[in-house]
């Protein structure tokens, strides 16, 4: 997570939160070009591919979903596997809340932009105004970036035939990693992230597709709601 922004000038600080908010909105919008090569190639159309963008937003659902159905998994096991993911979301939307003090219609939106990278930025900003700040432009610029990518990728995806012939299915997943790495900066989390890859590594061949993501990202939302061990604590 970046350092929060610290400078003296109430507007040299406003200045600095929106420069970091929109480098890390190009940053993960970006990824949005791989999901819809990927959405394609799992046999979804370009504008049902779009619709899942604008509708679920929420990349590491995204990719799942789309992932599983390309394996061959059901419905039923890519949406399961999809909302476990999402459940982190919701996690997020308790603490944000008490940030934004966001009401009507803004509440609305602001729950539909609360993901990693807006929770993140907003969090780390010392003063409350710097938060809403940070929080907004974020989840504004990443929707915008991510939606955007979304239809290219779809696009090309589309023009190229086949995008698993490209490899442009290895590239979806090269990107889902890239997006949880710098989750991973925990000695726990990479302990239950390892846990729950060697879950799916175990219940790959003996289950059926989606099974074994389902599985792990169970694992892992139930590590999650585990307490916390202290310092200090026997």
């Amino acid at each position: 997570m970046s350092e929060p922004v610290v400078e003296d000038d109430p507007q040299s600080r406003r200045r600095a939160v929106v420069r970091q908010s929109l480098s890390v909105a190009v940053a993960t919008g970006l990824y949005g070009v791989s999901f819809g090569a990927l959405s394609v190639a799992a046999g979804l159309t370009t504008w049902q591919t779009v619709a899942l963008s604008l509708l679920l937003f929420s990349g590491g659902s995204q990719f799942a979903l789309v992932g599983v159905i390309a394996a061959g998994g059901s419905e039923v096991s890519a949406v399961a596997t999809s909302t476990l993911l999402g459940v982190r979301n919701g996690l997020y939307g308790l603490q944000v809340n008490r940030l934004l003090q966001a009401r009507g219609w803004r509440r609305v939106l602001a729950a539909h932009v609360t993901i990693d990278e807006s929770t993140a930025v907003g969090v780390a900003q010392p003063e409350p105004a710097l938060s809403r700040v940070g929080f907004w432009w974020t989840g504004l610029g990443v929707f915008v970036g991510w939606n955007v990518t979304t239809f290219v990728g779809a696009l090309v995806g589309n023009a190229l035939g086949d995008p698993r012939r490209y490899g442009l299915d290895a590239a979806a997943v090269a990107a889902f990693i890239a997006l949880l790495w710098p989750r991973l900066g925990t000695g726990e989390a990479r302990v239950v992230a390892v846990g729950a890859a060697a879950i799916a590594l175990l219940l790959a061949p003996h289950t059926a597709a989606g099974v074994p993501v389902l599985a792990a990202s169970a694992a892992a939302v139930v590590a999650g709601l585990l307490p916390r061990r202290t310092q200090g604590a026997r």
